[in-house]
């Protein structure tokens, strides 16, 4: 049954609102006969403006998680969280419904529009935009790491491999993000897959490379890409020398040749990972001794070239470092806080730093990290910080 205006008028006069005072046109809604049974067949998305423009681009927008994982919403360059949102008022669909602005547009004559209610719902979903959940990508490219072409995993093909494809399935993470952590990683495609070069191998590559600039007499800022490749070619692959050489170097061209200047800070990073990584702990003044004598000539080492890799402990006698990769820390924040104080009870800010910092948003500094999840006392002077709750 459709309303007439008179008594759309009288409606009015009972709810005692003027009619002067709102738009000439009325909306009259009626329940469709399938509204109830389509009610849960449809979601609602709360998108900003900059998704929305995107949608209108022709872009995509993707839901990503396994089974035992929380969805996230992925667009091109950016991850949000999905939250359900519940509302007291009931949201309708009504796919003819006009609003105020095409009403005006239109500028319709027919002050009554009868629309039918196609389906409703009590919640709708929210986006917050989160951190890329990426430890997940290492973790499978190090079930197969790559350990040279004539290695016995690479004849064995039950090993798992994973194309840009396959990663898009399973890390919740958007494309540009992963791709950037890819790099970040040092991974490379080998024969259409994502591989990490296993340690070992690396260092094998890059100790091939450091000799060559040795004999040759080159400057580290100075190493030809063509020489590199004739001369090391017979002894590995040539994209893995190339590959070797972007990991440690950056990429240059000067009167039409390709240098690369390569990282003093990478090397000696690398140099005392390979010392540290077969030592439970290591005498901190025989290891910076044993470190210096390990890099190519002309390259000082410092303790601040690994922030994030290894832990000095001062207060040991004698002083110690060891192994701490940040890449094996939870991904977290609670549960990465917990590992670090259940390591260590005080911690300064110099050394939590560079275990947090990944940890940080858009918008949040280490400071507010330590904040929420720390409390901060004063200790033979120095500003230390210990868990908020206790640590088991």
């Amino acid at each position: 049954m459709k309303r007439t205006r008179e008594e759309v008028d009288a409606t009015l006069q009972i709810a005692k609102l003027n009619a002067a005072e709102l738009q000439p046109a009325a909306h009259c809604l009626a329940f469709g006969p399938g509204a109830c049974a389509a009610a849960g067949d449809f979601c609602l998305l709360e998108l900003e403006p900059a998704l929305c423009q995107q949608l209108e681009a022709g872009h995509s927008l993707v839901i990503r998680g396994d089974k035992d994982e929380r969805a996230v919403l992925c667009s091109k360059d950016k991850t949000y969280d999905l939250k359900i949102a519940d509302t007291s008022n009931m949201l309708l669909f009504i796919p003819d419904c006009k609003t105020p602005d095409q009403l005006k547009k239109e500028e319709t004559h027919c002050n009554i529009i009868h629309a039918e209610i196609f389906g409703f719902s009590n919640n709708y979903w929210e986006l917050r935009r989160c951190r890329p959940k990426l430890k997940k990508l290492k973790k499978l490219l190090m079930e197969n790491t790559y350990e040279g072409p004539n290695s016995q995993k690479e004849k064995d093909s039950n090993h798992s491999k994973y194309t840009t494809e396959d990663l898009l399935d399973q890390i919740q993470a958007s494309e540009e993000e992963i791709m950037a952590q890819l790099q970040v990683l040092n991974a490379c495609v080998i024969e259409g897959y994502w591989r990490l070069l296993e340690f070992d191998y690396e260092m094998k590559l890059l100790n091939h490379v450091t000799q060559l600039v040795d004999s040759e007499s080159w400057s580290f800022d100075k190493v030809p890409l063509n020489i590199c490749l004739q001369e090391l070619g017979p002894l590995e692959p040539e994209a893995m020398i190339e590959h070797c050489l972007k990991c440690y170097g950056k990429k240059y061209v000067e009167e039409g040749e390709v240098y690369f200047a390569l990282s003093a800070d990478k090397i000696c990073r690398a140099t005392a990972q390979m010392l540290l990584q077969n030592a439970v702990k290591f005498n901190l003044a025989e290891f910076q001794e044993v470190w210096q004598q390990s890099v190519p000539e002309g390259m000082t080492t410092r303790l601040d070239q690994l922030k994030g890799l290894a832990l000095v402990d001062r207060h040991s006698r004698p002083e110690i470092i060891f192994l701490l990769k940040v890449d094996d820390l939870p991904e977290d924040n609670q549960e990465r806080f917990n590992s670090l104080f259940s390591l260590r009870e005080k911690w300064t800010e110099e050394d939590i730093a560079p275990y947090i910092q990944d940890l940080c948003g858009e918008k949040q500094t280490i400071g507010a990290l330590l904040t929420k999840y720390s409390r901060s006392s004063i200790q033979n002077g120095v500003k230390v910080y210990n868990s908020r709750r206790p640590i088991s």
